[in-house]
């Protein structure tokens, strides 16, 4: 029997999350976002961390539960969480403040019943790539930081039951082989692969996905393979079909980027590729 396949989705929404994170007049907050996945009846939602008010400091628990509380009522689970990380840089300080930070949202994790928390593979800004970001150190280097700090976050989830779920993001992580390099470098069971498809930057981005989908605990599926306009849109039923040969059984988030686009409505986005995402999962049931 194929696995059956649930929908969850939150980072479309990013720009007004953040303006309401700034502003709390202006935007939509995470309230207004599970209210929209419970009309489109979309199965879980990602509560993003750097989309609370207080990030990178935890919300306080009253918010953390009137909020858990809020999805339960809509009938919505919470299929993870996430935060901002730079485990490339060659500042050690940055690097440890970085698993601080995963450290904490671990707990908010546990407290809101998501399993999985989503940590960055790449650099992060000022810098525009982890060669800049490391000061030209070697990749078998970096990916040495990398994963000593990723052990280290893994272990806290493991004691709070959340997994660190590391995603590609076009920087180090551009390939699958570089994907499962890491994952094997850190080699524990409560770290492992969150498969963006937009974020593989190779000739063949659907290899990549097959090859990582085995190690996936979380996706997150974009219009595009490189989320640019210019690049190829997504093929939802080969991606259907690659997911459901990995056996992987759990949510399908989806995110829709504005991409350039001045008319971009993550309503109107969140609501097409849905669809087409629904139908792929139809066709290949």
């Amino acid at each position: 029997m194929p696995p059956d396949l649930s929908v969850g989705g939150c980072q479309s929404f990013q720009e007004l999350l953040l303006a309401n994170a700034k502003e709390a007049s202006v935007g939509i907050d995470l309230f207004a976002v599970c209210d929209f996945c419970a009309q489109q009846d979309i199965d879980a939602v990602d509560l993003t961390g750097y989309f609370f008010a207080r990030y990178p400091k935890v919300p306080e628990d009253a918010y953390i539960f009137r909020l858990k509380r809020h999805a339960q009522r809509l009938g919505l689970d919470i299929s993870g969480t996430g935060v901002r990380n730079d485990f490339t840089t060659d500042n050690t300080s940055v690097r440890a403040e970085g698993v601080g930070c995963i450290m904490d949202w671990i707990e908010v994790a546990a407290k809101l019943g998501a399993p999985v928390i989503r940590a960055f593979a790449d650099s992060q800004a000022p810098f525009k790539s982890w060669q800049e970001a490391s000061g030209s150190a070697s990749r078998e280097t970096v990916e040495a930081w990398m994963a000593e700090a990723l052990r280290e976050c893994a272990e806290h989830g493991e004691k709070f039951g959340v997994i660190v779920a590391v995603q590609n993001h076009g920087d180090f992580i551009a390939t699958g082989e570089q994907h499962l390099s890491l994952l094997k470098r850190v080699n524990h069971e409560w770290c492992a692969a969150l498969v963006d498809t937009g974020k593989y930057l190779s000739a063949d981005p659907y290899a990549d996905i097959a090859l990582m989908a085995p190690y996936a605990v979380n996706w997150q599926i974009k219009e595009t393979m490189q989320s640019k306009l210019d690049s190829p849109r997504i093929d939802m039923e080969k991606l259907l079909a690659l997911i459901r040969k990995s056996g992987y059984r759990g949510y399908l988030p989806i995110e829709t980027l504005a991409m350039g686009r001045t008319d971009y409505d993550p309503f109107v986005e969140v609501t097409k590729l849905l669809a087409a995402l629904r139908q792929a999962i139809k066709e290949t049931a």
